[in-house]
């Protein structure tokens, strides 16, 4: 007598039941490790956001310094902090000497607090050299 009557039972191949969940397990692990990889690319962002504004905001600033380098190193140092503030960040350092002006700022961006230092003045008193009569010389 052959055919399936209600007391036989079909039986599974050998082992088969032991990779029963696996495609779930190997699912969930690599949704954790996407999870991981795309936290550390958003921080990693951040970051360099955050040393870009505080890039822009130091430069500006040692700009807005050195325009107002002869009337002083208070009143240089002051129209700095307001241009900083502006771009939302902070004169950690201020210096003018002469009519250079060396600002470090710094800007806080969740975490991360970047200080950015930046030098402005004449091209001549940048690179420190000096052609004939005193001009800049020229800059290979």
């Amino acid at each position: 007598m052959s055919g399936g009557g209600a007391g036989t039972a079909v039986r599974a191949p050998r082992g088969a039941g032991r990779d029963r969940g696996m495609a779930t397990v190997w699912t969930a692990f690599a949704a954790c490790v996407l999870c991981v990889v795309f936290g550390a690319v958003l921080a990693l962002g951040q970051a360099v956001a955050a040393r870009h504004r505080a890039g822009g905001a130091a430069d500006l600033a040692a700009l807005a310094a050195a325009d107002r380098a002869l009337w002083g190193e208070e009143t240089a140092c002051a129209a700095a902090d307001r241009v900083a503030a502006a771009q939302g960040a902070a004169v950690v350092r201020c210096v003018v000497r002469g009519d250079v002006a060396d600002v470090t700022a710094a800007v806080r961006l969740g975490p991360y607090t970047p200080r950015v230092r930046a030098r402005a003045g004449p091209p001549g008193a940048l690179s420190g050299r000096e052609g004939p009569e005193g001009l800049p010389a020229a800059v290979p």
